[in-house]
């Protein structure tokens, strides 16, 4: 079946014209002026609107088993979720505990997705742990298309890499051409703060920050950076929160290492006074990295707009109030984590695009192109092209509303950001050609989504040396 987009604003990540799309079958296969309708096509009518790429979440947790509870989507739910904010593809993070085997839990995350997920998907692999099985595993992985890897420089007694496993993927990665994604927070000194502040009867929500400050951050990410440049890997810093870190991060780069910054919705828009609300109100917002002081979202900002952090993703992790209450006196047993995966676009471009001079062209950027190109996805995800996937979004620029849990179609009792106004919201969403969404609604079919494989980023470390071999011989 085909489908006619007639006259909406092209928006990608360096174009804005006006022009007609032909989707046929799962593709893009024209683009231009007043095309011709073929026989049986169904025609939208996208004037005064935008058409922008299906916009990719390149950091999102679904299946989660976390601090003794499990997040609360299911894939049908966070797929729904995502396309009615516009997301048509995410990354989740597939993160078994150190006690099963990556072999286990590639097992279990491939068995919730497939056949449930309305969107495409793919993963990065969690390493939290280095043996023989782990490397076996993870080539098989990387050589059946799962190219980035996952690394936790925190939560040392769940997930958390020791410097030898992290020494040894980032070779590995190096070797492979896999990009690795690392939350960056020195472990052992959260470690030490939590247990002074607990000692010191400091038990509340509003202790979490301390407990993880920005000094913390930035030393996990020069750590990392420092291993990246010592084994030639490509790195990815996920959910970076404040200046400190952004600093550390930018002077890696000026030194070569190659490494490229994330930051989420949350920590542009919410700052550490919610977290301070007295109670489970405060608990809402526990997240890690911790929500910042205000003055850190002008940097974030500032380093959006001019590129320097490549992209917002929403580290989508939903826990509902009584699994947030488990952490009643004891602020180091909150789950972590805030709902966000159906807000992101809209807020990035009303708080962004319509209230903060972020250009379309960068807002498309960040929240679809460049995840597409770090993460193996482009052109057919990331991109309006003749030949990429027909993953589409028909953006009304006139929409006006709120979020509110009780519209959100995450499976979750609140929201961070309950009441926060919305300019814009996606009126048509296609997944590979199908209409998903139409008008906030989720209408497409909720087993739709394809796993996707993706390239390296570079030719094998084996392959490199042989072509070395030859250029000297």
């Amino acid at each position: 079946m085909a489908l006619l987009i007639q006259n909406g604003e092209i928006v990608t990540s360096d174009q804005r014209y006006t022009a007609d799309i032909l989707i046929e079958g799962e593709t893009i296969t024209q683009i231009g002026e007043e095309l011709d309708v073929p026989d049986g096509a169904e025609v939208i009518d996208a004037s005064g609107q935008y058409v922008f790429p299906g916009f990719i979440d390149p950091h999102v947790h679904v299946h989660l088993p976390f601090m003794g509870t499990f997040a609360k989507d299911t894939h049908a739910t966070a797929s729904q979720a995502a396309l009615i904010g516009g997301t048509t593809t995410f990354i989740e993070m597939l993160a078994p505990a150190a006690s099963e085997t990556l072999r286990s839990g590639w097992q279990t995350w491939t068995d919730k997705a497939h056949g449930h997920s309305a969107c495409d998907y793919t993963f990065h692999i969690g390493v939290t742990r280095w043996d023989g099985e782990t490397e076996q595993t993870l080539r098989e992985l990387v050589s059946g298309g799962m190219t980035s890897f996952k690394v936790f420089l925190a939560y040392k007694d769940a997930f958390g890499i020791e410097d030898a496993a992290l020494f040894n993927t980032l070779k590995l990665a190096r070797e492979l051409g896999v990009v690795v994604t690392a939350h960056c927070e020195n472990a052992e000194l959260v470690s030490q703060l939590q247990a002074q502040l607990l000692a010191e009867g400091k038990t509340g929500p509003e202790w979490h920050e301390p407990s993880r400050p920005e000094q913390v951050e930035a030393d996990g990410t020069a750590h990392f950076a420092t291993f990246l440049e010592m084994t030639g890997a490509e790195g990815y810093v996920v959910h970076l929160s404040n200046a400190r870190a952004l600093k550390a991060a930018l002077d890696a780069r000026q030194r070569g290492v190659k490494l490229h910054i994330e930051s989420v919705i949350p920590h542009f828009l919410l700052d550490r006074t919610f977290a301070e609300r007295p109670g489970v109100e405060g608990a809402k917002y526990v997240m890690s990295p911790p929500l910042r002081d205000r003055a850190n979202q002008a940097a974030l900002w500032k380093a959006l707009k001019n590129g320097d952090i490549d992209t917002v993703a929403t580290d989508h992790c939903p826990f509902d109030v009584e699994q947030k209450r488990m952490g009643d006196g004891n602020f180091t047993l909150i789950p972590n984590g805030i709902p966000a995966i159906e807000d992101r676009v809209n807020l990035l471009y009303t708080y962004g695009v319509c209230r903060g001079g972020l250009s379309l062209n960068r807002f498309v950027d960040a929240a679809s192109t460049r995840a597409a190109q770090i993460f193996g996805l482009y052109p057919k995800k990331g991109a309006v092209q003749v030949g990429s996937d027909a993953d589409l979004v028909i953006y009304d620029p006139g929409y006006r509303g709120t979020v509110s849990a009780a519209t959100s179609h995450v499976n979750n009792d609140y929201s961070g950001f309950e009441g926060f106004e919305i300019e814009g919201r996606p009126r048509v969403v296609t997944v590979r050609g199908q209409i998903a969404v139409r008008d906030g609604e989720f209408v497409g079919d909720p087993g739709r989504g394809q796993l996707l494989r993706r390239p390296p980023r570079v030719a094998d470390g084996a392959n490199e040396g042989a072509r070395r071999e030859r250029e000297r011989g």
